[in-house]
């Protein structure tokens, strides 16, 4: 990407706020595409000491503000990621609210009821192998012990208050 610096806004680099500058794109096709100004924040994360620009043509907000609006979008960008992965939504059949509210704790409830059936049955199999073959032979009245040739366990946890359903195996 090419482009000049047209200004420079002065940043408390405190703050992880690298530099906040105001940009017009000069390459061929980019400055046919956005012929206006832009900003380039660069901000550097102390955690990971990885540095990022984030492009943006909001000229109000603070430095600070649009670096911490770009890191919790990620953090739903990677929520979404961990559903298409896990839960198997690919995409979502309604388009109100609701109906996404409702697709959303149906497949969240369907995976720990999996997970539970994992810890409880003693299975080696990962999740998603589990989830593929439960699928398989949903409308099948084969018990799911049969499934994955395990006897039921005759051992319980002795602690029913606070089973855990993750050990640190299962990651």
């Amino acid at each position: 990407m090419r482009f000049d610096i047209t200004a420079c806004c002065e940043v408390d680099k405190s703050t992880g706020v690298i530099a906040d500058e105001k940009i017009k794109l000069i390459g061929l096709r980019t400055s046919q595409w956005y012929p206006e100004e832009i900003r380039m924040i660069t901000y550097e994360d102390y955690a990971t000491n990885n540095v990022y620009r984030f492009l943006t043509n909001n000229m109000e907000y603070e430095a600070l503000t649009i670096s911490e609006l770009y890191r919790e979008r990620w953090n739903v960008e990677l929520f979404f990621k961990w559903i298409k992965q896990h839960l198997h939504i690919k995409s979502f059949y309604g388009t109100s609210e609701n109906a996404i509210y409702l697709q959303i704790w149906i497949a969240v409830c369907t995976y720990l009821l999996l997970a539970l059936t994992k810890k409880k049955m003693h299975m080696n199999q990962s999740l998603h192998t589990i989830s593929k073959n439960v699928g398989l032979f949903l409308t099948d009245k084969t018990p799911i012990n049969e499934l994955f040739n395990k006897t039921v366990p005759e051992k319980e946890s002795t602690d029913y208050y606070m089973p855990s359903l993750f050990g640190s195996e299962d990651f």
